[in-house]
């Protein structure tokens, strides 16, 4: 067989094999131009395009979430520096893989060809599987893309990662699924234009809810749903809602992010928690987070919650909602999804109390009727001979050098000087807090 008859076969393959690839592979695009999301990376100007459009490529470490384009922005990599594409899965894969691979990369590097070696979910390999990696990476025989979901501050070892830029890819937002999904319908060489399907608008809305920004999950769905769909008399596939319920294993529920329902599932969730009623705030976060709203507006709120309802009542509160919001960066969702619950419940349950709520809106009402009030002169910083010569400072009472680490002196502008703003609750640490202050300004009663 001769090397042109080689050639050919190899491409028939390669084109076949592209064929029957899932829609979210075929639809991969060999640009950075058409990759949808992370213009922060690959935008104009920015230092990662121009390292490629320089054929300058590093080493590097893509982490960020399933769907978000690693997969595919290291192909693009490969194609723009016409590089070898070398990828293997850390699931599947040992350090055997590893050494063939390293190899081949060593014969192309005596015909200067440049061999990425991508290795998808990096964080699945062991110290020694990464070791191994360390010294062709350093040496220049292979260039290394690994992927992860993973935090590679804690996944990849330091000597590898030292060797590597970390790059941060973003979950794609709703208009970027969406725009994905528009284009696979539309594309008739490698996506479903030539299935000629019209997806309804509710079926789409959800489809790209259910995605939650990845993008694999909205283009295999939409497959699913498509060939499932069948052609009517004149031979167009209608996917209605019930079919992408049906393809993504998840009926739509009730919910409008941007509508009324939005505004009365969170209502719900937040009375349920000042009625201190855990099952029911349990159930009204389920009923968001199951319907695809964005995880970190439901934890915004309840961080006000805990600030507002609970407050001083009990002050791990705040700690544990703020935590809740960490949990959710750190591992995302649905993961992250109990450790909303575990906020919930820990809220739901925590003494009550708004004094905070309510001592901060007097302090507003004062401001906004009183104005700029001058600071007493004995709490100014005397940072000149000047201030100094002029009182700043002068009669300031240092707390630790009296009993109790206390001693009562005016800290109140003039015109506010008897004015109380917060009167603590009797409930949860708030007692303990009402007591102390008692204790302190017993005199001034």
């Amino acid at each position: 067989m001769t090397g042109s008859q080689m050639n050919l076969f190899s491409a028939q393959g390669h084109d076949n094999a592209r064929q029957e690839a899932p829609l979210a592979a075929r639809m991969r695009p060999d640009s950075l131009d058409d990759l949808v999301g992370q213009e922060h990376l690959v935008g104009e100007g920015r230092v990662l395009r121009r390292a490629i459009e320089s054929d300058q490529v590093p080493s590097m470490i893509l982490w960020g979430p399933p769907g978000s384009g690693k997969t595919t922005l290291a192909h693009i990599i490969a194609r723009m520096t016409s590089s070898h594409f070398s990828p293997i899965s850390a699931v599947s894969s040992g350090v055997a893989d590893l050494r063939r691979v390293v190899s081949e990369a060593r014969e192309r590097r005596g015909n200067r060809q440049r061999t990425i070696l991508f290795i998808d979910e990096i964080h699945r390999f062991n110290k020694a599987q990464q070791d191994s990696v360390l010294p062709y990476v350093e040496d220049g025989t292979i260039t290394l893309i690994g992927a992860t979901t993973e935090n590679p501050s804690f996944e990849v070892v330091s000597p590898l990662l030292s060797r590597c830029r970390v790059f941060t890819l973003h979950a794609l937002d709703r208009e970027q699924v969406a725009l994905l999904v528009q284009r696979a319908l539309e594309d008739e060489p490698e996506g479903l234009g030539g299935l000629r399907v019209e997806l309804d608008s509710e079926a789409a809305d959800h489809l790209v809810s259910m995605a939650n920004g990845d993008a694999r999950i909205a283009l295999n769905a939409l497959e699913l749903a498509a060939q499932a769909a069948l052609p009517d008399p004149e031979g167009i596939r209608k996917i209605s809602l019930p079919t992408v319920e049906d393809a993504l294993q998840h009926r739509a529920l009730l919910y409008d992010k941007a509508g009324e329902e939005h505004y009365n599932l969170i209502s719900a969730l937040h009375k349920s928690m000042r009625g201190s009623d855990p099952d029911a705030a349990l159930y009204w976060l389920g009923r968001m987070v199951e319907s695809g709203e964005d995880p970190l507006y439901i934890v915004r709120r309840l961080i006000r919650f805990a600030s507002e309802d609970v407050g001083m009542a009990d002050p791990q509160a705040l700690t544990v909602a703020v935590a809740a919001q960490q949990a959710v960066h750190f591992v995302g969702m649905p993961e992250a999804n109990l450790a909303l619950a575990e906020a919930v419940v820990y809220l739901a349950t925590a003494p009550k109390s708004n004094s905070l709520y309510a001592a901060y809106e007097r302090v507003q009402r004062d401001i906004r009727d009183t104005g700029s009030l001058p600071v007493p002169r004995h709490l100014r910083n005397p940072v000149t001979s000047l201030m100094r010569d002029v009182g700043y400072g002068k009669g300031y009472k240092y707390a630790h050098d009296f009993e109790g680490h206390f001693v009562e002196q005016q800290n109140m502008p003039e015109a506010l000087e008897q004015r109380k703003y917060y009167h603590p609750s009797d409930q949860g640490y708030e007692k303990q807090v009402e007591e102390r202050m008692k204790r302190w300004w017993k005199d001034s009663e």
